[in-house]
């Protein structure tokens, strides 16, 4: 029986790298490369011409770059692209700009490094063939509220995402007060960006947002960012909440950081004085530990499939029980704010 195969398109100003990423992800059986442009212009022709599925587009390339490209084909004709950089600044900005997820170019050039990095464009490209353009609008502008006292108790919001969590995640948090509760958070980025995500978190919402390092106290109007490559867990301490982060721990639900890990912390410490979200993702992970937050008396909430880039995480949450409340993506800054502040 035959498969339906994703329709590639590469995009790289450098034949060598063009050629490389080609040769290497058609070795996979689910894709075909039905073509490759080696700048902006070209791109959008044969994007007119082949329709292609997912595009991979290099950022630094001539004429027009990457970013450029991707802001107006947004605009016009949105579609799955996954970028390939190696500037770590222009990752994020491509992230905003409508890309579904990214891979860094290889430091080195060995034979595994080479290895990795197209097994993880192959990834990236059938968790974007899965994908859907954002349609859940502009952000709803939320009236500023501020607590009295964080009516229902509430110590602690934990927050979990994977693909096109980037961009929802910063929905969500610039729509909250500075006088939250205490924020933890765990979206699947390797080391380096969760640094430069946490920056650009912090520079864009009322929140302090940092990422986190083991001991660092969990207070209101405070988000902390879970690193790459550690786990990390919610402790309750004489001092307080506060989080512990374990570098290089065993991956769980496939991550690390992972979501289910958090979530898990948060349900066994805190209990029915937090509340969960779960947003956009690929595959299972948070979905365990949000329903052992509701068991143990948090409420909980799950991005919905029509506002979800991807439609797995929240899903598989939704499916188990673990979710009191869907929501779109831009009505649960206010419903997360009525059940604290109402």
């Amino acid at each position: 029986m035959s498969i339906q195969k994703i329709r590639v398109l590469v995009v790289d100003d450098s034949l060598v790298a063009r050629e490389g990423i080609r040769r290497g992800i058609s070795s996979d059986r689910r894709i075909e490369v039905i073509g490759m442009a080696g700048d902006a212009y070209e791109a959008v022709d044969l994007i007119n011409e082949l329709e292609p599925d997912v595009i991979t587009l290099d950022v630094n390339m001539p004429r027009m770059n990457g970013l450029e490209f991707l802001r107006r084909l947004m605009a016009q004709h949105p579609m799955p692209v996954v970028v390939i950089s190696s500037s770590e600044n222009r990752v994020l900005e491509a992230l905003e700009a409508g890309a579904v997820d990214f891979v860094a170019k290889p430091r080195g050039t060995s034979t595994t490094d080479m290895d990795t990095f197209i097994r993880e464009i192959v990834r990236k490209i059938k968790i974007a063939a899965t994908s859907r353009p954002d349609t859940s609008g502009p952000e709803k502008l939320l009236q500023s509220r501020r607590a009295t006292g964080g009516s229902r108790g509430t110590q602690i919001v934990a927050m979990g995402a994977s693909t096109g969590g980037t961009e929802a995640l910063l929905r969500v948090l610039r729509q909250l007060p500075a006088n939250m509760p205490g924020i933890v958070i765990v979206q699947h980025m390797p080391p380096v960006f969760t640094r430069m995500y946490a920056e650009r978190l912090n520079n864009n919402t009322q929140l302090h947002v940092k990422e986190a390092v083991s001991g660092d106290r969990i207070l209101p109007g405070t988000a902390l960012l879970a690193p790459g490559d550690y786990q990390m867990r919610v402790k309750r301490t004489e001092q307080g909440l506060v989080v512990e982060c374990k570098y290089q721990e065993a991956k769980v639900s496939g991550h690390c950081p992972s979501v289910d890990v958090l979530f898990d912390s948060v349900a066994n410490e805190v209990g029915r004085n937090s509340v969960g979200i779960l947003l956009t993702g690929m595959g299972h992970d948070g979905a365990r530990g949000l329903l052992n937050m509701r068991r143990k008396g948090a409420m909980t909430f799950g991005q919905d499939e029509a506002s979800s880039v991807v439609y797995g995480m929240p899903k598989i949450a939704y499916e188990l029980g673990a979710v009191a409340t869907q929501c779109a993506l831009n009505d649960i800054p206010g419903a997360l704010l009525s059940h604290l502040f109402e």
